[in-house]
């Protein structure tokens, strides 16, 4: 199973989203720090669920980050989040 379906199914499992994608945008950071070669670097995250209503922004993140786990932070290098409303 890949990182991206296994972030998938995490988040999907912690969070019920409404919206959810996942995108692996490692090929656009080619030649920055943090690139490894197969991709499964730099991720950009969109997502709206009904639970991060009454949650800050920086709450929100750190739920992302708790339902991820560190299994799976501990192996990518950069996360970019877009919370939906």
């Amino acid at each position: 199973m890949s990182l991206g379906e296994k972030m998938r199914q995490k988040l999907e499992a912690a969070f019920h989203p409404t919206l959810l994608e996942i995108e692996d945008q490692s090929e656009a950071h080619r030649g920055h720090a943090g690139f490894r070669e197969g991709g499964e670097s730099h991720w950009h995250l969109r997502i709206a669920a009904p639970g991060f209503a009454d949650l800050s922004r920086i709450a929100r993140h750190r739920a992302i980050h708790q339902a991820l786990g560190p299994e799976i932070i501990g192996r990518i290098h950069a996360l970019s989040i877009n919370i939906e409303e």
